[in-house]
């Protein structure tokens, strides 16, 4: 997960996250949530000022707001995910960085004269789906609304929409620039052909054994340090009440009289017919549709006939009259429908040529009497009137969530059953109880995340038959550890683990020593003081390791950011024991008499170097406009950020 987090936080692109706000925007206002504009960023009256962008200031507050709302928006792609993990994974500097630039950005627009006007703003706004109605047009009462659920200003919008507006026209065409020269490009080049040698030995955890049993207090001390690892997540109980097709079913029978009407509406449907069954070909030529009707009538088989002149007959089954009238023509099924079982009908000609049809089986089908049809009817009233019902009560809900009622109200006023979760984390598991969630409760959960304590309660969809639930969140679990009894296995066991961790870290260590100072890693495993494994070569280009679709191997990886003829520590998953990690040789190539791999290069520099050009030009933006920072204040944010623990 920190992973995900370190790649979009601290990838260039991150560096444009915040010049798409306007997407952003669309998405929030969709799933309910405007992230990133409950501030205008033109100053903050509360709190201390963390940092001033020219003419406007940032406050801690608004600071820590801002750092919350990208949380929740990088929580729509990773449930699970917690503030402390956010924080970990460079999530505040990354939120602190982009919303500098967007404000210095915003700035430097308005500085060179450059303007928004309402009609833009307007027509942005309008844009978002998420504020359109059933008539598919942006509708003023549901944008009216979702401002007051998100306690918003429409001036703060707007700032926001005009702000994007004008960062995007500042950076867009720039990030579109991909032309990279050949000097660039070569260097680059060069470096993927580099090939690397060296060796890799391994201390392992478990060849230092368990040791002796942990002390009480070596458990208390670990379990303190470590308090954040064995801390459950902010869990959440939500309220919801399931509304489903088969709630409504007993008000949606038919009643007699509307069974008899259906009937008299559908007279046609149910009177006597004829259907019959056709082979149809169509040809361009009028003197090949002849040749055609002779050889069929001559016994060949319709079939046989037409694919004789490369063409297929065309197989109409169980077609009645006026069907097969509106495939054709009225004149074309007033004579086919007229021709015995058999019979060989045209050529007539047709929109696209001329007509043969040979008549294959006629079925008469009798009419059906109001009883006979009463199954059929019953079953598509029953349908029509479910999901009048469900429409019907699914308004009568949103109006009373509209008029302020709470779940407690609507189900009862409604005869609803309402069910209360666990106290479940992010993605619906209850990390108490061993038991796999419900999937199908993953929309209700998601609800109850998405929602802040005191909201009103919201329909999500629910089920695949059109249903519905009513939820409500009812209360925030904060993190919280378990108390140190209920954790004492665990902890015996990962004090035990740890323990025998840092003890090979310990020999890992005075490996490396020993190695930096010219003994050979193969000597150096021997001369150990526990009996460890040899080593293992290592050797790789950088374009070996480009071309893994997995990401190159760290231990590679590190091989090559080393100085050749040394060693570095680099720990092995799971707390598995610590690798050994020597660089033996350097083989440097040139590839400027390589132009297949430097056009290569000049394609990938040109899928970056705009967003490389944007980042200095957003650089020089900042220096132009000015960025102090207060860094106890920033720092205090964090903290403050980092105890809440999301």
């Amino acid at each position: 997960m920190l992973t995900f987090i370190r790649r979009l936080i601290n990838s260039r692109t991150g560096v444009i996250f915040a010049f798409v706000l306007l997407g952003t925007i669309a998405v929030a206002f969709a799933v309910g949530d405007v992230t990133g504009i409950r501030s205008n960023g033109s100053g903050s009256a509360s709190g201390s000022r963390a940092v001033t962008v020219g003419k406007s200031a940032i406050s801690v507050d608004e600071l820590k707001k801002r750092v919350q709302d990208e949380m929740e928006s990088f929580r729509q792609q990773r449930p699970t995910l917690t503030m402390q993990d956010f924080l970990e994974g460079g999530g505040f500097e990354g939120t602190l960085e982009r919303y500098i630039n967007t404000i210095a950005l915003d700035q430097f627009a308005q500085a060179q004269g450059m303007v928004v006007s309402k009609q833009v703003v307007d027509s942005q706004i309008a844009s978002i789906p998420g504020l359109q109605g059933p008539d598919g047009k942006f509708s003023q009462t549901i944008y009216e609304r979702l401002l007051a659920q998100r306690k918003l200003t429409d001036a703060q919008v707007r700032t926001e929409v005009a702000r994007s507006v004008l960062t995007d026209q500042l950076t867009l065409p720039t990030v579109g620039a991909s032309q990279v020269p050949n000097q660039l490009a070569t260097p680059y080049a060069s470096l993927l052909l580099e090939k690397r040698t060296g060796l890799a030995g391994f201390v392992p955890t478990r060849a230092m054994g368990a040791g002796a049993v942990p002390t009480d207090a070596e458990i208390s001390t670990f379990y303190t340090r470590n308090i954040a690892r064995y801390t459950i997540p902010e869990r959440r109980v939500i309220r919801y009440a399931i509304v489903t097709p088969d709630q409504v079913k007993a008000g949606a029978t038919p009643t007699e009289s509307e069974i008899a009407k259906a009937y008299q509406q559908q007279a046609a449907r149910f009177a006597a017919t004829e259907k019959r069954s056709l082979s149809q070909v169509v040809i361009g030529d009028k003197a090949a549709a002849d040749a055609l009707v002779a050889k069929v009538k001559a016994g060949t088989p319709i079939d046989a006939a037409a694919k004789a002149i490369g063409l297929d007959a065309a197989k109409i089954n169980d077609v009645d009259a006026k069907s097969y009238a509106t495939q054709t023509s009225p004149e074309i099924a007033a004579q086919v429908f007229k021709a015995d079982r058999g019979a060989v009908i045209g050529p007539i000609k047709a929109p696209l040529g001329w007509s043969v049809v040979q008549v294959g089986s006629i079925a008469q089908i009798a009419a059906k009497t109001l009883d006979q049809a009463r199954p059929e009817l019953v079953k598509e009233l029953t349908a029509e009137k479910t999901a009048k019902a469900m429409a019907d009560l699914r308004a009568t809900i949103e109006d009373a969530i509209n008029d302020k009622s709470t779940l407690a109200e609507i189900a009862s006023d409604r005869k609803l059953q309402v069910a209360t979760t666990n106290p479940v984390i992010a993605d619906g598991r209850d990390p108490t109880n061993p038991t796999p969630p419900d999937p199908k409760l993953a929309p209700i959960v998601a609800a109850g995340f998405a929602a802040e304590t005191g909201d009103d309660p919201q329909l999500v969809p629910f089920g695949t038959d059109d249903g519905f639930a009513v939820v409500a969140l009812d209360r925030v679990v904060a993190p919280a550890a378990p108390p140190k009894a209920e954790l004492r296995d665990v902890l015996m066991r990962d004090f035990t683990i740890d323990r025998a961790r840092r003890a090979a870290r310990k020999v890992a260590a005075e490996i490396v020593a020993k190695v930096n100072k010219g003994t050979p890693l193969k000597d150096a495993l021997a001369q150990a003081s526990v009996k460890l494994p040899g080593t293992q070569p290592l050797a790789a280009t950088r374009a070996s390791l480009a071309a893994n679709p997995n990401g190159a191997p760290p231990a590679l990886a590190l091989m090559f950011s080393m100085v050749k003829k040394t060693a570095k520590l680099l720990e092995a998953p799971e707390q598995g024991g610590w690798l050994i990690i020597y660089l033996d040789t350097v083989e440097e190539r040139d590839a400027s008499g390589n132009p297949q791999i430097i056009n290569a290069m000049r394609a990938d520099l040109g899928k970056t170097i705009g967003r490389e050009y944007v980042q200095q030009f957003t650089e020089a933006v900042r220096r132009s406009v000015g960025v102090t920072k207060n860094d106890a204040a920033i720092a205090k944010a964090r903290a403050d950020l980092s105890g809440a623990q999301r």
